[in-house]
């Protein structure tokens, strides 16, 4: 392991925006298995380079292909870590059984069709059931007839190959500890087992081939769980020009086809499952935004009709948010999301200098609602120009920026500055229109809520 590592290092050392490499090999809290390590790959900043880390890393899968004996799988490291869980590539899929015997038989299948999927790449899973085992099967009766104890089979065999600490060696500065093995060539060779002698009850030297046979077989190497059942995990990368979404629903289709046992549950784990619960919780969260939005203006100006008026603006600037995303190539992420939701306090604005200045003229002056209306637009344009272009001209940066972690903030930026832009140039016109029509609604609705003044009861004259 330690030479085909070292070999996929100096093949990604040779790459020109590689600074350097940092390897780790053996099992620990990330790697679960002595077969497995991991490569630190440090690139040159952002400004000294022409290729971004998912060009890299399609140049290096090229290269390191032609490494035999080993498989490197690569990912971009992420500005916001959501998963905690380590897996080969980038988005999780896991499928949990309570038995796994059939976990181990239908993994393999699952793998193999999302291999097929043009959405995916990389696909590999974390289930290792192709370690290698000696299965030793005893005769007890012949040993019992030999005067062999399965104790004492169970003791000589974790003498051979476990590690049996027997004694101490304290020195002056030091203590060591004794620990009883066989030769380390003879553990890694299974005919050791042939040469092993155990010592029967009265005391003679007996051959454990002499009792028992030995099968060749596979074994997992290790058994992940999620909660209390076993699990496998299967990552993948996107396709380029391959959103989440669409790989997650492909995923989904792949599932009715393949047709998955009922014991076995699959579900998305890590960033996968952060996107499917902040696409579950996406429409809540803007329904709650827009009510909280249209109580406030509500108890603002007294009125159950004008608030609809100011959130008329909004779905233009949702609009504008996903055409600028979709002319910039731009994947719709949850960064893009919050800039739609930051368009919901910036975007009304608009409106509500002109409702709020139309109203007053309305209520003070009393002038007629196209009068009222047609002095706000007169009066208000240039402040709605001067606060529009002043947060318009603060998200150009970020929609322009190319520097280390631009990446992140990009589709923020696209997302207000296109939203503003296609905002600005619709409310203007459609404001005052629609201000008038929810005038007339609400004079009509007015009218039908007034009631009918009571009959006089005439006066009784007192009795006498």
């Amino acid at each position: 392991m330690m030479d085909r590592q070292r070999a996929l290092a100096d093949v990604v050392l040779q790459d020109p925006d590689v600074v350097a490499v940092a390897s780790f090999i053996g099992a620990d809290g990330t790697n679960p298995t002595s077969n497995s390590g991991r490569l630190n790959i440090t690139l040159k900043p952002r400004n000294q380079r022409d290729a971004s880390a998912v060009e890299i890393i399609g140049r290096l899968q090229q290269r390191t292909a032609q490494v035999e004996g080993i498989r490197l799988y690569l990912q971009p490291v992420q500005d916001l870590q959501i998963e905690t869980r380590v897996s080969r590539t980038q988005y999780q899929y896991t499928l949990e059984d309570a038995n796994p015997d059939e976990l181990a038989e239908w993994v393999p299948k699952v793998v193999q069709k999302l291999q097929l999927l043009p959405e995916l790449r990389d696909v590999t899973s974390d289930l290792l059931s192709s370690g290698l085992e000696e299965k030793l099967t005893i005769d007890r009766d012949t040993a019992a007839r030999l005067g062999v104890l399965p104790q004492t089979i169970d003791d000589t065999l974790y003498d051979a190959f476990g590690q049996r600490q027997i004694s101490t060696i304290f020195t002056q500065l030091n203590q060591y500890r004794v620990i009883l093995e066989v030769r380390p060539q003879d553990q890694q060779d299974p005919s050791a087992l042939q040469r092993l002698y155990l010592k029967s009850q009265t005391g003679e030297s007996i051959p454990l081939s002499a009792f028992a046979h030995f099968e060749p077989g596979t074994s997992p190497l290790s058994i992940n769980h999620q909660g209390q059942f076993p699990a496998a995990t299967i990552s993948f990368n996107l396709a380029p020009g391959t959103a989440l979404g669409e790989a997650v629903n492909a995923i989904h289709a792949a599932e009715a086809e393949i047709g998955l046992p009922p014991g076995m549950r699959p579900d998305f784990s890590g960033t996968a499952q952060a996107f499917q619960q902040a696409l579950a919780s996406e429409p809540v969260l803007i329904l709650a935004a827009l009510i909280t939005v249209y109580i406030v203006l509500g108890v603002l100006y007294e009125s159950y009709i004008h608030p609809v008026t100011i959130l008329s603006t909004l779905p233009s600037a949702g609009v504008g948010a996903l055409l600028a995303l979709m002319i910039c190539r731009t994947d719709f992420s949850i960064i893009a999301l919050i800039g739609i939701i930051l368009l919901i306090g910036i975007v009304k604005k608009n409106a509500i200098m002109m409702i709020d200045f139309a109203l007053e003229a309305e209520r003070e002056q009393g002038l007629a609602p196209r009068e009222a209306i047609h002095q706000a637009c007169l009066l208000r344009f240039r402040p709605i120009m001067m606060t529009t272009m002043a947060a318009l001209l603060g998200g150009i940066p970020l929609a322009l920026g190319s520097g280390t972690g631009s990446e992140l903030r990009r589709p923020l930026g696209i997302s207000i500055v296109g939203g503003l832009l296609i905002s600005q140039v619709l409310t203007l016109y459609t404001t005052p229109v629609i201000y008038l029509y929810m005038g007339r609604l609400g004079a009509w609705l007015g009218r039908g809520r007034k009631k009918k003044p009571a009959a006089p009861v005439p006066a009784e004259a007192p009795a006498s």
